[in-house]
């Protein structure tokens, strides 16, 4: 039996635990106090999560790691991920599953360089992403996902792990595309939010996704992507459901704008992780590095700052330059 450890007591890392235990794994979830065990050891898992209950025998322990672990899944956001990484105690020899998906705001740094600063070679570093709402995955909706790493071996072994009747696991090598994709679709899931916020309509939102979709390839692409990635789980998949689904917390901090709330409140009403505030001004970073533009995110950012409402910088994207849809940057 392999043993692994979930280091983070999040919706997706007490789903990812979930899994692990279904297919016959020794699991413990990490979490940051004894405090935060102690309640997810009573509840069986989490109040925000009510459609899952954790096997009994999964253990909750705050950090450190244990030893003997055949590999740990990072499921923290990404933010706070170098921190809690460099707290949980895990040593480089484990293999790491990035489930964060963003950019590191500091450097710039996907989650796997991240990783890797931290001493994890890469054959030791893998993410999974996808269409993958917790709340869906936790009452047994059918869904897939797909594991990126360099290393086929890696990836294969945590296919391995995670894959089950109705949730199924595709692999990938393009590591630079599935963490983009995953983190760049929150920052078009905050504009679709927007949008429906709005109350612009089910066109208007499938025009972001799908600009957004162009804006993600070229940015991914200039970073090394390969362009199929995005037509796949992590990129179009995933950005789908985070543009379309009411369970996406991107989504819903769109449409609390919209309405009116400022951006503190929005993200205390949401009181859980938006990965795509801190992206959409990292972002724009690296594509002034690589020389591509991003008007989507160039707006968001804006609103996410204070200097545009949501409807100015809808007016904003409506006002570009009318061009080709195969040249156009936006």
């Amino acid at each position: 039996m392999d043993r692994f450890a979930v280091l983070g007591a999040t919706s997706w890392g007490v789903t990812l635990a979930w899994l692990l235990r279904r297919n016959g794994n020794e699991v413990v979830i990490l979490t940051r106090t004894a405090e935060e065990a102690d309640s997810v050891r009573a509840a069986h898992g989490l109040a925000r999560l009510p459609e899952l209950r954790l096997q009994d025998d999964v253990a909750v322990q705050p950090v450190p790691a244990p030893a003997g672990l055949s590999g740990a899944v990072v499921a923290v956001p990404a933010q706070s991920l170098r921190h809690s990484v460099q707290e949980s105690g895990i040593p480089t020899t484990v293999p790491l599953l990035s489930a964060a998906k963003g950019i590191d705001h500091a450097g710039g740094l996907r989650m796997s360089e991240v990783l890797s600063s931290l001493g994890w070679p890469a054959g030791r570093i893998a993410a999974v992403s996808g269409p993958n709402l917790a709340h869906e995955i936790a009452r047994g909706l059918p869904a897939a996902a797909v594991v990126a790493s360099t290393s086929a071996e890696l990836a294969g072994m945590w296919q391995r792990a995670l894959a089950g009747p109705a949730f199924r696991v595709y692999t990938s090598d393009d590591l630079v595309g599935v963490e983009i994709a995953g983190a760049y679709k929150n920052v078009i899931a905050i504009a679709a939010g927007a949008a429906w916020g709005l109350q612009f309509g089910a066109n208007t939102v499938s025009s972001i996704m799908t600009r957004g979709l162009a804006e993600m390839t070229r940015l991914g692409v200039a970073l090394g992507a390969e362009p199929l990635t995005f037509q796949g789980l992590a990129g179009v998949g995933d950005l789908a459901t985070t543009c379309f689904s009411p369970l996406s917390r991107n989504r819903r901090f769109g449409e609390l704008l919209a309405s009116g709330k400022s951006v503190a409140a929005a993200r205390a009403e949401i009181g859980e992780a938006i990965e795509g505030i801190a992206t959409a001004s990292v972002a724009l970073e690296l594509a002034a590095r690589v020389g591509v533009e991003l008007p989507i995110c160039a707006e968001v950012s804006a609103v996410v700052a204070g200097e545009k409402t949501t409807m100015e910088a809808m007016a904003g994207l409506l006002a570009r330059p009318l061009r080709s849809e195969a040249a156009s940057p936006a």
